[in-house]
C-alpha cells in the first residue's frame, strides 16, 4: 500500500487508464464508411477554421487598432503650418 502522501487521486488514475487504453487499443473490427470519414474530416476542418478565426480576432484586431492609432498620431502635424 502507498503512503498517504504518495497516493494518486482517483481522477489521475482514471486519466492514466483512459490514456493507456486509447494509445494501445486491441483489435478493432470496424468499418468507417466514406460518409462518416468525410463527416469527421469536415468537422476537423471546421474546428481548425474556428480556432484560426479566434486567433485572428484576438490578435489581428487589437494590432490593427494600435496601428491605426500610431498612424493618426504620426500624420497629425506637431505645430501649425504658417505661410
Amino acid at each position: 500500500m502507498l503512503a498517504p502522501n504518495t497516493r494518486l487521486p482517483l481522477a489521475r488514475i482514471i486519466a492514466l487508464v483512459f490514456t493507456l487504453t486509447t494509445l494501445f487499443p486491441g483489435v478493432a473490427s470496424a468499418y468507417v464508411g466514406p460518409g462518416a470519414g468525410l463527416t469527421v474530416l469536415g468537422a476537423l476542418l471546421a474546428f481548425l477554421a474556428a480556432v484560426f478565426m479566434a486567433l485572428v480576432g484576438f490578435v489581428w484586431y487589437p494590432a490593427k487598432r494600435l496601428l491605426r492609432l500610431v498612424r493618426r498620431r504620426s500624420v497629425r502635424p506637431s505645430r501649425p503650418v504658417t505661410e
